[in-house]
């Protein structure tokens, strides 16, 4: 691997798939779909440890560990843009501290959880789902919860190694959050455009039953969902936004 990582973090239903698909205008600039980097390290940790065999050989773990991004991005040149929601969440920053860079620069996707929450709802309802409010603010659940913890996470620790973009943002002023991600990542200046934008990495969506899921059109405009949920639902989500700070 011939190439350095900018890992992509954040929420879920915030434009990563946008973002990713506009970068990838650039050559220089590798993107993929969700990546399988931190959980293959994560997987790799646990049999580690879980593994007696080889605790008398301190440094295959490390040596083991250090390979695999390595290993994963073999034959990619320039920049890579990592993209998994998990990367913000304490432990797999630790991967990246101390298997990948201790100067990370790590791009965290942010959108009002009440409209993450209509997003999935309005999906889930599309791909014929019975009860398309199930989980979705649950405890710790995934997609959403958790990676709100990571979120919360990085903000308490954040020294300059993690880009804030809000969705919105992104949509009314892409050239500005384009340069200001250039500048955080200090890429060379390219020219992207922002109609005629193409997915050149589809997710199987049909594998979780959300079919569309990760669809984007061709010029950047923002879908105005309208959907009816419930009040328990509409009063955590609000909830949540007061509590991140939603603007």
């Amino acid at each position: 691997m011939n190439a350095e990582i900018t890992f992509l973090s954040g929420l879920p239903r915030t434009g990563s798939t946008l973002l990713t698909s506009i970068l990838s205008q650039n050559p220089d600039i590798h993107t993929e779909g969700n990546s399988a980097l931190c959980q293959l390290m994560w997987d790799m940790q646990v049999s580690c440890w879980e593994t007696q065999q080889i605790h008398n050989k301190p440094n295959i773990t490390d040596d083991l560990l250090t390979s695999i991004p390595k290993v994963f991005y073999n034959g990619v040149e320039g920049h890579i843009i990592d993209k998994c929601r998990s990367w913000t969440l304490p432990a797999n920053l630790e991967l990246i501290d101390k298997y990948i860079t201790k100067s990370p620069k790590i791009i965290v996707m942010l959108r009002p959880i009440l409209d993450i929450v209509k997003s999935f709802v309005f999906i889930r309802e599309a791909n014929g789902w019975k009860n398309p409010e199930v989980g979705l603010l649950d405890e710790g659940s995934e997609p959403i919860m958790r990676s709100l913890d990571g979120i919360k996470h990085a903000k308490s620790i954040d020294s300059g190694q993690f880009l804030y973009v809000w969705y919105d943002e992104l949509i009314n002023n892409p050239e500005e959050i384009i340069k200001n991600i250039y500048n955080f990542c200090g890429w060379e200046k390219f020219k992207h455009t922002f109609n005629d934008i193409k997915n050149l990495t589809p997710e199987r969506d049909d594998l979780i039953g959300l079919i569309g899921l990760h669809d984007i059109r061709p010029e950047l405009k923002r879908r105005n969902i309208d959907v009816n949920i419930s009040e328990e639902l509409y009063n955590k989500a609000v909830q949540l936004d007061k509590e991140m700070g939603t603007p």
